[in-house]
């Protein structure tokens, strides 16, 4: 792992990485032009501190705190980070009309795609989840959030991870770092490029394949590829393949002919939450929203494995030599 001047001569520098289980998933920070075990170490603890902000299971992070607060209490102040990510919900919330939902916490509480022989919740549970889903009964005025529904409670899981994957390359670049891969659980964000300055190559993986198994490979150069799809969290009962995006307004995951989506994008925080929303969607909706956006491109397998681009995306392809 080190790199270095030798007799005046240069070396080539071997990247250094460090992984570590956060979020739920295995994180994953390589550096390629620094032999600094220092940054590594201090990258996965920024990633730890956000966690204990943002999740809705620890007890005593912010999030948690939120949504058992005081039934009397339908206002509270918010940390910079926690107004920031929920800015960012909401506008998604708002520009898909709900398909995308910040509030639907009660919904994701009620599925368990992580229990050892998970089950789908009795339908009048689903049914009563489902009214107290509605980013409606926001308010967020600068760092304050109001509640117009003491039964509203929010959820950052699908957009939290790419905000902090955003914090964690802003360390690394005030650490001088300028060639990095950070990867969040199949959220990767890729700082500068290689140190011989060749994009990095991002494979797409292959619906329900093995994590190695792709089906494209993308040039990234300091850019975001997140990808969310109906293969991550599932199980099937009964024949029927029940994944962890869900429905806001019926409470059961999305049935709309997609498998998955994957975004690329300048701030993974976009990627995120466009991932879902595109997915919630549907293909045309989806890419047609993408279409109307700079700089943001989007890949969407359909249920009949055609790969469906976006205007632009296929520019990212690495072509067969």
């Amino acid at each position: 792992m080190a790199a270095g001047f030798l007799t005046g001569c240069h070396r080539k520098a071997e990247p250094i990485s460090k992984s570590g289980f956060l979020l739920n998933t295995f994180v994953t920070v390589t550096i390629y032009d620094k032999d600094d075990p220092r940054i590594l170490n201090e990258s996965l603890d920024l990633c730890r501190s956000y966690e204990n902000i943002f999740s809705k299971t620890i007890e005593g992070s912010e999030v948690y705190q939120i949504n058992h607060r005081p039934a009397q209490e339908n206002s509270v102040k918010l940390s910079p980070d926690t107004a920031a990510l929920l800015s960012k919900g909401l506008y998604y919330s708002r520009i898909s009309s709900g398909d995308f939902d910040v509030t639907v916490e009660p919904l994701t509480s009620l599925w368990d795609f992580t229990a050892q022989n998970p089950v789908v919740p009795p339908a009048d549970k689903i049914h009563a989840a489902v009214k107290k889903v509605g980013y409606q009964n926001l308010e967020l005025d600068d760092d304050t959030l109001t509640f117009l529904s003491p039964d509203t409670t929010v959820d950052f899981g699908a957009i939290a991870k790419g905000y902090i994957a955003d914090r964690m390359k802003e360390y690394l670049m005030k650490q001088g770092v300028k060639s990095a891969i950070i990867n969040l659980g199949g959220n990767v964000l890729c700082i500068g490029k290689k140190p011989d300055g060749t994009p990095f190559k991002i494979g797409l993986q292959k619906p329900y394949a093995d994590r190695n198994e792709t089906i494209e490979t993308l040039n990234i150069e300091d850019m975001s590829v997140v990808s969310s799809g109906v293969y991550e969290r599932h199980f099937v009962k009964d024949g029927v393949n029940y994944h962890h995006i869900l429905n806001p307004r019926d409470g059961y995951p999305y049935e709309n002919g997609l498998v998955s989506v994957t975004i690329l994008s300048k701030l993974s925080v976009d990627g995120d939450a466009l991932s879902t929303t595109c997915f919630s969607m549907g293909l045309e909706k989806g890419m047609e929203l993408l279409n109307s956006m700079d700089d943001v491109y989007g890949v969407f397998i359909t249920d009949d494995d055609k790969v469906h681009y976006t205007d632009g995306a296929k520019d990212f392809l690495v072509t067969s030599p």
